[in-house]
């Protein structure tokens, strides 16, 4: 399926890592030129030369997406070095997975306002080209609840789905899509269920098999929807929350 994503213009927060960096790929393999931006610019390096090897407009910048005058550069260096920006990915997370105060401020300042700052610079530029897609990767944290106290985290996820939607009715009449994807438990080298595996073997099988399919998913398999639901292919989803968790979230209840 041609997805129509030849030449368009993606901002991905927090690309350089797990599903972020699959999303970037995903995008960049249809021939879309991408923006990315992380903390370690380790990883980011090493996602640019992957993304360049598509042929397509890269652009990376290390950036702490919690500050706003950051994030605000960022994103004007991005449409900067492309002309516009088509489609904005969020996908950073501060992965405060604690019942603290601090945890609440982390997943406010990193998951959820970044969002809000990048669609209130993003939306007037959309809207004055005719359109545009958003993508808010939230987590099935943020539908169901499971016996762990990452109160902040949850919130967020869950504020996500609720702005993609809000976003999706106040802003269809200007073009404008936004629809949220929400990942189950995902493994990958480096990432938290692959730390879980080594440090807590018993909590990875405890979730593991409580997963339907039987297994954790794959940064792939969030990015393939990602990557569809932002794409001319899906201009009729918006203010969607898409689950990718192999039915994860409804064994949660």
């Amino acid at each position: 399926m041609n997805l129509e994503l030849e030449d368009r213009n993606c901002v991905i927060l927090g690309g350089s890592r797990g599903i972020g960096r699959s999303i970037a790929i995903g995008f960049a393999k249809e021939g879309a030129n991408v923006a990315i931006c992380a903390r370690g610019e380790e990883a980011l390096a090493e996602t640019e030369s992957v993304l360049k090897k598509s042929g397509v407009k890269t652009y990376a910048a290390s950036c702490d997406i919690g500050d706003p005058e950051a994030l605000a550069s960022f994103i004007q260096a991005a449409k900067d070095a492309f002309g516009s920006i088509d489609i904005l990915v969020h996908n950073a997370s501060a992965l405060a997975l604690g019942p603290g105060l601090e945890d609440w401020s982390e997943s406010i300042k990193v998951d959820l306002m970044p969002a809000v700052n990048a669609c209130e610079q993003v939306i007037p530029w959309m809207t004055e080209q005719g359109g545009g897609s958003i993508i808010l990767i939230s987590s099935v944290s943020g539908l169901e609840c499971d016996p762990v106290p990452n109160y902040g985290y949850a919130a967020a996820k869950a504020a996500l789905i609720v702005y993609a939607k809000k976003l999706a009715v106040m802003h269809a009449p200007q073009g404008i899509r936004a629809n949220a994807v929400a990942p189950g438990s995902i493994e990958f080298p480096g990432g938290v269920w692959a730390h879980m595996k080594e440090a807590q073997p018993e909590f990875y099988e405890m979730v593991r098999s409580g997963i339907p399919a039987g297994r954790l998913g794959t940064p792939e398999e969030v990015a393939d929807v990602a990557v569809f639901v932002a794409s001319p292919r899906a201009n009729w989803i918006t203010g969607e929350c898409i689950t990718v968790d192999g039915s994860q979230h409804k064994g949660m209840r």
